[in-house]
């Protein structure tokens, strides 16, 4: 008999919810061919069968939820009971692959998967953690075995790590005040719906944020009529070469280069060691409206690209993240980014932090507006911004100066390749 269980994929996907079953008890089932679909919050994987046996228990019902570390399913293979085979655990790091299950998707494109490791003898037995808290249990020369898991399903996460390596005089614990929401009261009128997964991830990551950043948001506006004429004269050219420049390729651009001159921008804070962390990378963040919600995946190194190669990537991910097969790796390691609520026709808005990242910007309605140009009005085309940042590491003035240098940029596009 061979167990197999729902493998733990890392990201902070704990569970998932049976999409699809492709085999029922008493199949003879073939290694690798798809057992089950299931969704998550992040993606929905394909998961493959491991050996070759026949089925005699399957895990929940379609519809249901399955959670890391629950059977899946049980195949008779005619030897003697067992569980997924014994691996060799390779070291753990924050890489765009770690603690993933084979490559993972969003959406109706499907994925490969692999079992997870059960170790034996139990001293190498393989602790539930996420990839983080492994890394940081590495670097910190503790054993991970010792530490007690305060997440999902007793997983060690990385404030328990250092919770266990800070000396027990030194920690201060914080008492919360509980809110209790208030009940609904229903009519015969209304309609219950449950929310999507993806819907759920949205409301946990929005929840946190407002729970932990405090957010303070700076509004503005620019000319940008000469932006707009550089852009409609490349327009074409562009077009010659099958890529669709939009305002979003020049916007990052100037993004990048103002983050070069202000850094902590392009941060982490660290709240219990009172540290910021300054992001060796520049990924910018594009959030896309999708049927099922917000998705928001980054441009990796966005200041190592050009402005074509801005637009192409802008466009990729775009048309991807709103088919739901944008890759889990272009969700993860974004380090500030950007929302364009101008696309559904509102002039501002007040942003929320994708946290941990320090700062968004939001990029309204172009309008033509009167401007005063050398003592004299005249119409041009001016462009509101909205700059949110976590207020605990950056003050408004450092704001302001930020909102400066980002405004010579877009006014002034040929500053954009000469600088």
């Amino acid at each position: 008999m061979y167990t197999f269980k729902f493998a733990d994929i890392g990201e902070g996907i704990h569970e998932g919810r049976i999409l699809e079953w492709n085999y029922k008890v008493g199949d003879v089932a073939s290694e690798g061919e798809t057992l089950v679909v299931i969704e998550t919050d992040k993606v929905n994987a394909e998961i493959p069968i491991p050996v070759d046996g026949k089925i005699t228990q399957l895990g929940p019902a379609v519809g249901e939820t399955v959670h890391v570390g629950e059977i899946l399913a049980v195949f008779d293979t005619g030897e003697e009971s067992s569980e997924e085979p014994k691996t060799e655990e390779k070291e753990e790091d924050k890489s765009e692959e770690a603690g993933v299950v084979g490559k993972l998707e969003v959406g109706d494109e499907v994925i490969s998967s692999q079992t997870e490791v059960a170790q034996q003898p139990p001293q190498n037995e393989r602790v539930l953690a996420t990839p983080v808290a492994r890394k940081l249990a590495n670097d910190l020369g503790v054993d991970i075995r010792t530490v007690p898991g305060t997440g999902e399903h007793g997983r060690v996460l990385k404030t328990d790590i250092e919770e266990f390596k800070q000396p027990k005089t030194e920690q201060v614990h914080v008492t919360r005040p509980e809110v209790q929401a208030p009940k609904f009261v229903h009519s015969k009128e209304d309609r219950r719906e449950s929310i999507s997964s993806l819907r759920k991830a949205v409301v946990k990551a929005m929840t946190l944020s407002k729970q932990i950043v405090p957010h303070t948001t700076l509004m503005d506006e620019l000319d940008i009529t000469e932006l707009v004429s550089f852009r409609n004269f490349y327009k074409q050219k562009a077009k010659e070469r099958g890529i669709k420049l939009t305002y979003m390729a020049f916007i990052i651009k100037a993004l990048t280069k103002t983050i070069e001159q202000y850094p902590v921008f392009n941060s982490n804070f660290d709240h219990e060691a009172l540290e910021i962390i300054y992001k060796g990378n520049i990924n910018v963040g594009i959030a896309v409206d999708t049927p099922d919600g917000l998705i928001v995946p980054n441009i990796k190194n966005a200041d190592q690209l050009s402005l074509f190669e801005l637009a192409t990537e802008v466009d990729r991910l775009a048309t991807l993240a709103k088919e739901r097969k944008v890759q889990l790796s272009d969700l993860q390691s974004g380090t500030i980014s950007i929302t364009n609520f101008g696309a559904f026709d509102a002039l501002n808005g007040t942003p929320i932090i994708k946290y941990p990242e320090v700062a968004i910007l939001g990029i309204g309605k172009i309008t033509k507006k009167p401007v005063v140009k050398d003592n004299e009005i005249v119409i041009g085309d001016v462009l509101p911004l909205s700059l949110t940042f976590d207020h605990r590491i950056i003050d408004g003035a450092d704001g302001g100066r930020f909102m400066m240098t980002f405004k010579k940029y877009l006014e002034d596009p040929m500053l954009l390749l000469m600088e």
